[in-house]
């Protein structure tokens, strides 16, 4: 029997018709059923599609519906033992047992109510469950409607199973579907059903949209700082901008507050924070300290980019006492810069203001105040050769230094030919580099010059060869190649020491380097040259064509004595005559990694640096590096030393995670770090303890008594109330001086 009333469809069927749809959502390794809710197939919007065993009509207005009943919209459907409709008031009455689903709940009660007109559901002795997201719960009464869920007398968890670990229980729950965000009020939090906090009121995330709220606070106890909490505060001020205000409390220094503002336009997008410390109640007491950052990228049109990176501390040890996310506390210098950069067809443009603040016992340098760049990116061209010109206009200042003042102008033309095949290539450049200087301060009696023209050629060959072979060599159809290469250099050798050093700084010597057309950075020093580089480089690549193995090694020959490396002026770690350096990678199982490098000095028989790393890493965050490093020079120091970083789970829910370095040369450890962390379903705590040498820029490396700071540090999390879990074993590495890192060449 079926009969057609208006907006109501009614039918009697013996087998119910909902539509459901089977989803296994995995949280931490916990398989939880839950079913998605689809509305019934071909049902038209506005209309009711109820079946039932039994259906009494109760005038033209009015039926009961008795027995499986199952009532459909498009928005709801809804099973119960009974219900009673009214058409022309759109009143719906079921009694139960009840279960109504929708996009983002499921509902089981034992009595409902409801306005078909307004889509709004009261259900009395529910309990209820959300779809979209974790959680579920139980309430005395349960409103729906088109805004969300209004709970009163309920709970609320994110916890899955029968017994939660925790649970709100409140005097009302709003669920907000509109907003993604709960609100409690007189709310009870219950871990292990044991009541440890009253909330009079309180926010939580359905989804994940942003709301204002407490993010998770940490504790933790060390020799230095003494207790200390941190409860940052999240205001979501706007769509493109929020704000993290975060208090910082230490028993020995005193109450610290990080503030940091985060904006994003069209055009703009970075941050700026500043850190602040009235006083300082450790020995010895100091003063108001702080930090300020600003971080800023700007794309102005097509042609135009801006970026602004500012790091200011109070005192040199800012960053040694308190620590900051915004620099690391080994830095020695912090930037100051400020760029704009025009990329046009032929050229691209950089305009800089730069200044570093020096932390510790060391000279200031120099502020750019500007620096211009200018490089020809479209070089013409005849044939095969290129001509371009490059050059820059930079201006000095810094009133402790000798040189007060100075103006340097940087032509460079140069012209190359450049042939490349698949088997080799050949390249030539010829440079004329061209510089002049005016130098003003009180130079008398000092080797400096008021002006200094300084013109120097250079003359570039290199070439390569590229041979390729199949092989059987340690694995099955692979194939090896060998790549060696060959450079000749030449710069006349002048004496430069009539100029001041502004920007110029010795660059690194490794493999690469050794190819390089310049020992050091900008042109304030240009190394003379006359010298021939010779390497080569070898690899293996499985059937898969993914490189196994590579082997490069290489050496500079020189000429004649007056090319050997002269620092003129420059407080070099590395001094020698005859450089060899080489690397190595070998990956010879998935899960196993080997790299390493050495630069050693031919003539002196030396070891100027070296590193070896050995990294494995497994499934489930497992992993285990060894390494060693070291350097003959440092400052005047010899740093030997060798680390451990290991992470181990336990099971799916614990996690092992430590770190060793010890120094080989003194003897003594640097570093102790351990941590054990949980992560299940609905809450995760990590707790650390970590143990290393204060450091302070005041102080030598290589001092034989050094101070130890000691701390235990706790985070817990709740999830599913604002916080999700941050921990990682990798992060969780990187958290110490010699933090975690994976060889360059290895992909995560």
């Amino acid at each position: 029997m079926s009969k057609t009333w208006g907006i109501l469809m009614l039918s009697v069927l013996s087998a119910p018709s909902l539509a459901e749809t089977e989803l296994t959502h995995n949280f931490c390794g916990t398989s939880m059923q839950t079913r998605a809710w689809q509305p019934l197939a071909g049902l038209e919007l506005g209309t009711v599609d109820i079946s039932a065993d039994d259906v009494e009509l109760l005038g033209t207005q009015s039926a009961e519906f008795t027995g499986n009943v199952d009532i459909n919209t498009v928005n709801m459907s809804l099973s119960a033992q009974s219900a009673l409709i009214d058409k022309q008031r759109g009143l719906l009455n079921a009694t139960g047992p009840i279960t109504y689903r929708d996009y983002v709940s499921k509902v089981q009660s034992a009595g409902l109510n409801a306005d078909l007109n307004n889509s709004a559901f009261s259900l009395l002795g529910a309990q209820y469950s959300l779809t979209q997201q974790q959680g579920k719960g139980g309430a005395e009464k349960l409103t729906i409607d088109k805004s969300g869920l209004m709970l009163m007398n309920a709970s609320f968890t994110a916890c899955p199973g029968n017994t939660p670990v925790w649970a709100i229980e409140a005097d009302e729950i709003n669920l907000s579907r509109e907003e993604g965000w709960g609100e409690t009020y007189n709310a009870v939090l219950r871990i292990l059903d044991t009541p440890v906090l009253y909330l009079p009121y309180f926010t939580f995330p359905l989804d994940e949209r942003r709301k204002s709220g407490l993010l998770t606070p940490s504790f933790s106890s060390s020799d230095r700082y003494g207790l200390e909490t941190i409860t940052p505060y999240y205001w979501n001020i706007a769509p493109n901008y929020d704000a993290t205000i975060t208090p910082r409390y230490m028993s020995r220094k005193g109450l610290q507050l990080q503030t940091e503002f985060r904006y994003l336009t069209p055009e703009h997008q970075g941050l700026v924070a500043v850190e602040y410390l009235n006083k300082d109640d450790s020995e010895p007491e100091l003063d108001e300290r702080f930090l300020f950052h600003w971080q800023q990228k700007s794309y102005i049109g097509e042609d135009w980019r801006a970026s602004i990176d500012i790091t200011n501390v109070s005192d040199d040890n800012y960053l040694t006492d308190l620590n900051s996310t915004y620099a690391s506390k080994t830095d020695t210098q912090l930037y100051r810069t400020g760029s704009l950069t025009h990329m046009g067809e032929m050229w691209r443009t950089d305009i800089k203001i730069q200044n570093f603040e020096v932390l510790g016992d060391h000279l200031e340098s120099y502020t750019a105040l500007p620096q211009v760049n200018f490089t020809q990116t479209t070089p013409w061209k005849i044939d095969y050769f290129d001509f371009t010109v490059s050059g820059e206009l930079s201006h000095f200042t810094n009133s402790s230094a000798v040189i007060d003042q100075a103006t340097r102008v940087h032509i460079e033309p140069k012209a190359r030919f450049d042939y490349k095949e698949y088997a080799w290539s050949f390249l030539s450049e010829v440079s004329l580099l061209q510089t002049n200087y005016k130098q003003d301060g009180d130079l008398q009696g000092t080797q400096y010059s008021d002006n200094v023209s300084r013109t120097l050629p250079k003359v570039r060959l290199y070439s390569q060869l590229n041979f390729e072979r199949d092989t059987s060599i340690f694995i099955d159809d692979g194939i090896q190649t060998l790549e060696p290469q060959i450079q000749y250099l030449y710069t006349p050798n002048k004496d430069q020491s009539d100029i001041g050093l502004y920007d110029t700084t010795k660059l690194q010597d490794d493999f690469f380097g050794l190819f390089r057309d310049a020992r050091f950075s900008s042109v304030d020093r240009i190394a003379a040259a006359n010298q021939f580089t010779l390497g080569a480089t070898t690899r293996l690549f499985d059937n898969k064509n993914e490189e196994v193995f590579n082997f490069s090694a290489g050496q500079i020959f020189y000429l004649s004595d007056s090319a050997k490396p002269t620092e003129q002026g420059l407080n070099s770690d590395s001094n020698y005559n005859a450089l060899f350096a080489a690397q190595t990678m070998l990956h010879w199982h998935r899960r196993w990694y080997l790299s390493g490098g050495i630069q050693y000095d031919t003539d002196g028989k030396q070891i100027i640096q070296s590193n070896l790393t050995l990294d494995y890493k497994g499934d489930d965050n497992q992993l285990v590096q060894l390494n060693h490093r070291y350097a003959n020079d440092v400052s005047g120091n010899t740093i030997e030393q060798a680390g451990l970083f290991t992470s181990i789970p336990i099971s799916d829910e614990w996690q092992f995670i430590a770190s060793y370095h010890r120094d080989l040369d003194n003897n003594r450890s640097i570093e102790v770090f351990s941590g054990l962390q949980y992560e299940s379903c609905c809450w995760a705590f990590q707790i650390t303890g970590h143990r290393q040498i204060e450091t302070d820029l005041n102080q030598s490396i290589g001092q034989p008594q050094a101070t130890f700071d000691s701390s235990i540090r706790l985070n817990f999390v709740l999830k599913g109330l604002g916080s999700k879990s941050r921990y990682d074993a990798q992060k969780l590495l990187q958290q110490g001086i010699f933090g975690y890192r994976r060889p360059y060449f290895l992909n995560d």
